[in-house]
């Protein structure tokens, strides 16, 4: 079975929803939240690694870097959904 790309938005929507439940718990301020995404993202990128046989990354660099990136989306879909909800 091929889930090279849906892991990645897998990814990104774990690391959204862990940072919206930073968000929601409002223990955590929300200059951090961007960071946990992105460890978050890396620790599942590696994992992805580890466990998928088509995971588009080949080592341990690539995979954390599309964990971060993975992550670092999950605050750009945060921010669209944001701007778009917003009253002008």
């Amino acid at each position: 079975m091929d889930l090279g790309v849906a892991s990645v938005a897998a990814i990104t929507m774990i690391a959204y929803l862990i940072g919206e439940a930073c968000k929601a718990a409002e223990k955590v301020p929300d200059k951090w939240i961007p960071v946990i995404c992105g460890t978050v993202g890396a620790v599942f990128g590696v994992i992805g690694l580890k466990t998928m046989p088509d995971f588009p990354a080949g080592d341990f660099v690539n995979a954390i870097a599309v964990g971060i990136v993975s992550g670092f989306a999950a605050t750009g879909i945060n921010q669209v959904v944001k701007q778009l909800s917003k009253d002008e």
